[in-house]
Formats: structure tokens, C-alpha cells, sequence
């Protein structure tokens, strides 16, 4: 299928060839009908990929805080490797469409196939043939409404939540500064409410446009018409609600806003313009600044938008979807008419030349549209849908493969491309001699591409049972969500490959049992975890200046893990498991490994709110290692610090940048400055090894087994507060 894209570093939009993303459960697949073009946040992103280096960080000084943190935690080649993996990638473009279900994902029984949606999200209502839509991000559209005019309903949705938030009532009067397309339909929707409304924009011809769909007046907002109006229509009292849906540098917006405004005023920001506010004019008045946020409430939670979880109507009266749906019916009704908004309609083959002439002025437009050829929902109702099947794919199971002829590559497929596996794993595959990158899979069309323009992968799907069946296909690597990590390995086991799955690799006992089960059940046992920090060059070293021990060992290891992003996925507990189970395998792994043995109990122990962990492990030789995770951290302190003391020695290491060993000699390792290397490197040639000669994998599978069931076993030992026996566990 095609998909519109563009490449942020260099700024080049592509019309580009993708796998069909998958339809996951929880959502559907929507063949496009209609996609709109959001010519003020869409172009500001095309603005933006086309300036220089310079003139991007300037434009996001919340990334370049991101990237100097990045820099102090991980060191400056993994940070700038990352970086530039995701400047130099293709993103999508797009977030509201209309299209016909094509398809239906386990758990959806509100919509069928053939129906007409709309579609909400700019990382699913993309400007793409098929998107695969989750059910919170999806409307049925009402029987009669244009599929053309259902497009509009992401925007519909940004305008109808900013109209909520200024609370406007019958018979007030509402400024609207900035009449492009969200400010047109902020319009309609107050003029709808029986809200007088009075607009701004230096634009004459949008000026006369919100006239026509229900303001009372409209002018510059620079010259005395808009004032006049408002003195009008208010008796010099000032406007109920400014409502700012303009973009820009210009404080000017703000500035009106105040002025125009009534004591006690809202001022609700909707747009992306300048906020400095004049601190007399608004305490003066005591006005009530709100912003807007998105579509409405669920946006930004993974558990809503992803995971399909409703907020009760009784507590959260409009959502997202209730927006959506709402904005349709207004549509549907009559009540807001968004024909006159269309400016130009181009057919998806012409995407990258109506970006290109948009960018450059040579098109003036309010609002675009992409219509995709051959849909049989163009301007239809939902009525009489066609029926489209989407064949299944099955697999056959192999046995596990021997050591491979000489002079013939290793093939490997990756399931998931994300940023792990782009910055850590495939940079170092990728140009390792026999070494063939034969497919990745991913569920998202886009993500697929970008591995394989990048790194040379011969083929790109979203189709995993067709990887799964083909013989020809060594070894999978796993590199998803921890969620999916057991499953993915269990159905790869059975398929007779060896895989290499990113930790964790179960996030409960149950999923634990079943990776066991389906290596017993194939005979195979060709499983790694990327425990990587084993094969660091530098940690390897030191343990062997350190040497063999003869008594018990205490070890140390602190892990500054810092604060987690708003919104990032590690904090969905409830579908990917605690960030302790997600990523304390390593450090267990690591200790384990010092130790030369697996933990025989695990107690657990944490601060209030569970924010920072103390690990304690026992060995069978007495030896203890004691693992503090903590979040509450300086963050430019060191991330990982380690010590290891046993027969008067004792083995340091810091963050992977030096490693010093106290004993009879003292030795203390170079510096290393520019580089942080925790072995993955290493870890990945001891994989490919493995599975080129047929010989045994690079950890045991006993040990990948014990350092999961101790990861798991820190939950328990929370929960019950005492030690954890790990006996029944190994």
C-alpha cells in the first residue's frame, strides 16, 4: 500500500511503499476513502523538516533538553547514533480520515465490515491506504453523511473540546483571533449554541468566510472594526469568552485577548501561538486562561486511546470518541456545514506535489483533501457495504536448524523495529560479514519501511506467520513491547528458529511457564535474552583482573534510573508490566554472572509509592548482591555504579566508562570518554556464532529461566515482605 511520509532530517516528503499494517485486536482496519490535510499543523511540520540542524533545535528546545540528558546518561555516540536514527527515518503524516472497515480485530462488536468511520490520531489516521484504528480512536459515521464531510472529524473534534472549555451559554458573545480552519469551525459551533460571535483574522477572504457561516462581524484584528463590533454587541463590556485559534510568533493574539475581554473573562487557547501574558491586563480583569487539549479527554492516555478503556460517562461526559461521534451528528444534522471549508480536493497519487505547492504558496487553501481511487466509499452512506475477506496465513512447524554450510549467511528476521533496535541492535548486524537481514515485521506499515531503507532488509510485512513458515529464516529476533515478548518467543520456538528476545522475557510466571513448555514441547532450546551487559569489553576485563574467588562475595550495583516521560509506554503496569520486571533482568543477570552462580532467594523492600527498590539476592555460596533502583536520583549522576568485594579484593565499575580492580596489584582501566559499550556488540556475535556453527547458545537456558523468576520474584517479595525462594523456581 502507499503512505505519505517525510524524512525530518532532510525534509523530503515521499509517497511510499508499505507492508499493510496488521489488525491487532482491540481495533480495526480501515481502507481510506477521504484524509484531510491540516494546513496549519501539518505544514508547520513540513516547515519545520525543512530547516537546518540549527533552526530544528531552536524550534524544539524541549528535544534538545531530552538529547543533553540522553548525552549525560548514555554518552555521546549512543545518543547522537539514536538521534540521528530518528531524524533520518521516514514519519507519517495524517491524523483524520473516513474510510470502510476492512477489517475487524478480536474484542470489536460495535462496528462490521463494510462500515464507514470515522478516524481520529496522528499515529493512526494517518494519510495512508489502510490504517489499523483502535476502537476509542474510531466513529461509525451517521447514515447520509458524506464520507468527504466525515473526514472532518478529528478537527471537528479540536474545535468542539475548545468550545466545551470555554463554557459559553445563550445569549454571550465570544471573540474567535485566527480564522483558519479550526477557528471556521470554532465559529460554527458557537453560532450552533446561540453564542453572537465576532472573529479576527488579517485574511479579508476568511473573514468573509465566518461571516457567511455565522459570525456577526469579522476584521483585522489590527484595525478599530473588530473593537467596534465587540462595544456593539456588548455595551462596551467586553466579550464572555476569546477563544485563540491563530499560530505564529506574534503576541498580538494574547495581547487582543485581554483587551477585548469582559471582567472575569475565559480566554481559551486552542492554537499554537505566542502565550506571553501581559501580567496587568489579566490580573486586572482576573481572566480565566484555559487551554485545549487535543480532542478532548483520553488524549495522550495509552490506556484509552491503545488499550480501549472508557472513562464512565457519569464522571467524564466527553471524551475523545464522544467528540468525535458528537461532531458527526452536528455534521449529519446540518448544524455545521464544512463544504465551504473545502479548497482544493487531490487525488492520493498527488500527494507529495500538493504538499510541495501548499509549502510554497502556489496553493491557497483552508482545507485539503486526499480522495483515494477505486473506494467504494466515496460519498456513500454506510448502507449496502460491500463484504471484503482478508485470507489467513498458516504456517508449518520445523524442526531446529543445524549448523549452517560454510560460506552460506546467517538469515534473520526482526519482529518490532522500534528505537531499541534501531540504535542498539541492527547498526551493529547490519554490517557484520554473514550476516543476511531477510524480513521485519512490525504491526505499524511505516516503522517496517524505515528498517528497510535503512539497514537493508530484503523484505518488509506485518504479516508474522508468513516469516514464521519460511525455512529459509535462521533465527527471529523479538524486540516489541515486553507484553508480547513470551508469546512472540513460544510461536517462534514452535516454528523451529532461534530467537533472540529483548528482555524481559516473560512478565509473569504463567508466560514463564509456557517459554518452558514450548521448548520441551520442539526439542528446541536456542533462545537468548539480550542480557547484554555480560559481554561488555570493559566489565569482562575486570572480572578477570579480579580473578577467581575462594570465599563469599558482596556486590553492590546502584541503578539511577531516573524519572520516566509523560506518557511513555514503560508506565502502562497494567498491559507491560512494572519497569522493575521490565528491566531488572539486567542487573540481576549482570550480578548473577559476577557471582558465577543463579540467586537461590530474592527479598525486596521499597519507599513509599514503591518509587525506589532494594534487591537483595542470595547465592548458594552465601554471597549476597544488592540491587538499588531508584528513580528519585540526580540525573546527572552516573547510572549504573557497581562493587564487588570478596578475598580482599574489590572490582569497581563505573558506568561502563572505567573499572578499576584493589588487591594485591592495583589495576585501573583507560577512560573511556566518548563510548559507553555494554555489549551488545559482543553479546549479538556470540548469538550469530551460536547459530551459524550449531553450537551452544551464549547463556543457558537455566540461567535466562532463574534471572526471570528472580526478576518476577521481587512483586512477590513486595507483596508478602519477606525472602522469596526461588527452590520451585528453577
Amino acid at each position: 500500500m502507499k503512505q505519505v511520509v517525510q524524512n525530518y532530517k532532510s525534509g523530503e516528503l515521499a509517497l511510499l511503499d508499505v507492508p499493510v499494517p496488521g489488525c491487532k485486536p482491540g481495533g480495526v482496519l480501515v481502507r481510506s476513502a477521504y484524509s484531510l490535510i491540516s494546513t496549519g499543523t501539518e505544514l508547520m511540520k513540513v516547515s519545520e523538516a525543512g530547516m537546518s540542524m540549527l533552526g530544528k533545535a531552536r524550534s524544539r528546545p524541549d528535544q534538545v533538553a531530552k538529547v543533553m540528558q540522553s548525552v549525560a546518561t548514555n554518552g555521546v555516540p549512543a545518543t547522537y547514533r539514536k538521534v540521528m536514527g530518528k531524524l533520518d527515518s521516514y514519519t507519517p503524516l495524517g491524523y483524520s480520515l473516513c474510510g470502510v472497515v476492512e477489517q475487524v480485530g478480536d474484542g470489536i462488536d460495535d462496528v462490521t465490515v463494510g462500515d464507514l468511520v470515522a478516524c481520529a490520531g496522528n499515529e493512526h489516521a494517518l494519510h495512508a491506504e489502510l490504517n489499523w484504528v483502535p476502537k476509542n480512536l474510531y466513529s461509525r459515521v451517521p447514515d447520509g453523511l458524506a464520507s468527504r464531510h466525515a473526514a472532518f472529524g478529528t478537527v471537528g473534534s479540536i474545535a468542539l473540546q475548545g468550545v466545551r472549555q470555554g463554557e459559553s451559554r445563550l445569549g454571550e458573545v465570544a471573540l474567535v483571533i485566527g480564522l483558519g480552519l479550526i477557528g471556521q469551525l470554532v465559529v460554527q459551533l458557537l453560532a450552533a449554541s446561540g453564542v453572537r460571535v465576532v472573529g479576527a483574522d488579517p485574511d479579508p477572504a476568511r473573514c468573509e468566510l465566518a461571516e457567511r457561516m455565522g459570525a456577526v462581524a469579522c476584521g483585522d484584528p489590527a484595525s478599530a472594526a473588530v473593537e467596534a463590533a465587540v462595544a456593539e454587541l456588548t455595551g462596551g463590556l467586553g466579550v464572555d469568552q476569546v477563544y485563540l485559534a491563530a499560530g505564529g510568533g506574534s503576541n498580538q493574539p494574547v495581547e487582543l485577548a485581554a483587551h477585548l475581554s469582559r471582567d472575569r473573562g475565559r480566554v481559551v487557547d486552542i492554537g499554537k501561538c505566542r502565550l506571553d501574558l501581559p501580567w496587568n491586563a489579566y490580573y486586572e480583569k482576573e481572566l480565566d486562561v484555559r487551554f485545549s487539549r487535543s480532542y478532548g479527554p483520553g488524549r495522550y492516555d495509552p490506556e484509552y486511546e491503545l488499550q480501549g478503556r472508557d472513562y464512565p460517562i457519569g464522571y467524564v461526559r466527553w471524551t475523545e470518541r464522544r467528540n468525535l461521534a458528537c461532531f458527526l451528528d452536528l455534521l449529519a444534522r446540518g448544524r455545521v456545514d464544512v463544504e465551504p471549508l473545502i479548497s482544493h480536493i487531490a487525488g492520493f497519487d498527488d500527494a507529495v506535489d500538493t504538499y510541495r505547492r501548499l509549502k510554497d504558496g502556489e496553493l491557497k487553501a483552508l482545507a485539503v483533501l486526499f480522495r483515494y481511487s477505486g473506494n467504494a466509499a466515496e460519498d456513500r452512506s454506510p448502507d449496502g457495504a460491500p463484504s471484503v475477506t482478508v485470507p489467513a496465513v498458516r504456517r508449518d512447524g520445523t524442526a531446529p536448524a543445524p549448523a549452517r554450510a560454510a560460506g552460506t549467511p546467517v538469515r534473520l528476521a526482526f519482529v518490532g523495529a522500534g528505537n531499541y533496535a534501531t540504535s542498539m541492535l541492527l547498526p551493529h548486524l547490519a554490517r557484520r560479514d554473514g550476516v543476511e537481514l531477510s524480513t521485519v515485521v512490525t504491526t505499524t506499515a511505516l516503522s517496517a519501511a524505515n528498517a528497510q531503507r535503512k539497514f537493508g532488509f530484503a523484505g518488509a510485512t506485518t504479516d508474522l506467520d508468513a516469516v514464521l513458515g519460511d525455512k529459509s529464516v535462521d533465527a527471529v529476533f523479538v524486540v516489541t513491547r515486553h507484553s508480547s515478548h513470551a508469546e512472540l518467543t513460544c510461536k517462534a520456538l514452535l516454528a523451529g528458529k532461534a530467537v533472540f528476545v529483548e528482555k524481559p522475557l516473560a512478565l509473569t510466571e504463567d508466560e514463564l511457564a509456557k517459554v518452558l513448555a514450548a521448548v520441551e514441547e520442539s526439542g528446541n532450546d536456542r533462545i537468548q535474552v539480550g542480557f547484554n551487559r555480560r559481554f561488555a569489553p570493559l566489565l569482562r576485563e575486570a572480572k578477570r583482573r579480579f580473578g577467581a574467588r575462594t570465599g563469599p562475595a558482596s556486590l553492590r550495583y546502584l541503578v539511577n534510573a531516573g524519572r520516566l516521560d509523560h506518557g511513555s509506554w514503560y508506565l502502562q503496569q497494567g498491559s507491560e508490566g512494572t519497569r522493575f520486571a521490565g528491566e531488572g533482568g539486567h542487573f540481576i543477570d549482570t550480578a548473577s554472572w559476577l557471582l558465577d552462580a543463579d540467586p537461590v532467594s530474592v527479598y525486596a523492600v521499597a519507599t513509599s509509592g514503591n518509587e525506589d527498590l532494594q534487591v537483595v539476592l542470595r547465592y548458594p555460596d552465601g554471597s549476597t548482591a544488592t540491587i538499588s533502583y531508584v528513580t528519585t536520583g540526580a540525573a546527572g549522576f552516573p547510572k549504573e555504579t557497581l562493587d564487588l568485594v570478596a578475598d580482599g579484593k574489590v572490582l569497581q565499575l563505573d558506568d561502563f566508562v572505567r573499572a578499576s580492580v584493589y588487591g594485591r596489584k592495583r589495576w585501573v582501566s583507560s577512560r573511556l570518554p566518548k563510548a559507553r559499550d555494554k555489549g551488545q556488540s559482543a553479546e549479538l556475535a556470540s548469538f550469530v556464532k551460536a547459530v551459524r556453527t550449531g553450537g551452544p547458545m551464549p547463556v543457558p537456558l537455566e540461567s535466562l529461566a532463574a534471572t526471570t523468576a528472580a526478576t518476577l520474584a521481587v512483586r512477590a517479595g513486595l507483596a508478602g515482605g519477606a525472602p522469596v525462594t526461588l527452590a520451585a523456581a528453577r
